[in-house]
């Protein structure tokens, strides 16, 4: 920011001055949630009298209100570890082939982040007709393994592109079996880059609406669902409360991942 203010002949107070009013348009809309939680009235709408708590009452004693968190939870999860799975495997083989073919398979791999969601939840809602995996916990954790899988394969290659070679032919060297190469050798390497993929794969699931409003019918009603079906019908303010809890739970997960890219920064520094 700071070389393009010089560039532009613009004075670094004026910059940061700048940089600032971005930062507040960005924020200030979220921020806004926060008090518009603790609101006394029935609508979302600012505190009028006082400050009350008993919209988060609601949304921890509410059976469908938690039914929708713990579907969200375990669909994160699944999905999660599914990608987190066949994502590591994928970017470790194109890493050990390293050949065309491998370049066009990790580049399919990020197809569902160039994909619209839009687009890709009508493709699916087509063939799970035909497959039988409409309104179902498998068909919706399908497609948060499918959209998911580029985080794994994006951080996990980042980190395979600084591992020193050497050492995986140190340990066949010695005798160590493919498996116990990846096991004991590149897996721990490249733990960060697993464990970001990992983060970012299930702030997707937790996140995701589009397509679960595509394919899930009744017995599939997802966190970020609930939230959408009741903006539509009464704009209740439990909306404000549960919008709380997933910006505490995203910031959690993004500064685990700071955390993780600092200390893979750490030693090389």
């Amino acid at each position: 920011m700071e070389r393009l203010g010089a560039r532009l002949g613009l004075s670094r107070p004026l910059v940061l001055a700048i940089a600032w009013c971005v930062l507040l348009f960005l924020v200030l809309p979220i921020l806004v949630v926060f008090p518009v939680s603790v609101t006394d009235q029935r609508f979302l709408s600012l505190p009028q009298e006082t400050i009350s708590f008993r919209h988060f009452e609601k949304l921890s004693t509410s059976a469908a209100w938690l039914g929708s968190i713990w579907q969200s939870l375990a669909l994160a999860v699944v999905s999660t570890v599914a990608c987190v799975t066949v994502g590591t495997l994928c970017a470790v083989g194109c890493w050990r082939l390293a050949s065309n073919a491998s370049e066009w398979v990790r580049s399919f791999m990020l197809l569902p982040l160039v994909v619209p969601s839009i687009v890709y939840a009508i493709g699916v809602y087509r063939l799970f007709v035909d497959l039988g995996l409409l309104n179902s916990f498998l068909g919706v954790a399908l497609t948060h393994i499918v959209t998911g899988l580029p985080y794994v394969v994006i951080t996990v290659s980042a980190s395979l592109a600084t591992f020193d070679p050497r050492l995986e032919q140190a340990a066949r060297n010695l005798g160590a079996s493919l498996w116990q190469t990846v096991r004991w050798v590149i897996v721990p390497n490249i733990m960060p880059g697993i464990l970001s993929g990992a983060i970012f794969a299930f702030i997707h699931s937790w996140d995701e609406t589009v397509i679960v409003l595509f394919i899930a019918g009744r017995s599939i009603y997802t966190l970020p669902r609930r939230m959408w079906d009741d903006i539509n019908e009464n704009l209740d303010p439990v909306i404000a409360a549960c919008a709380v809890g997933l910006i505490f739970v995203t910031l959690i997960m993004l500064l685990a991942e700071l955390a993780l890219r600092a200390r893979r920064q750490g030693p090389a520094t």
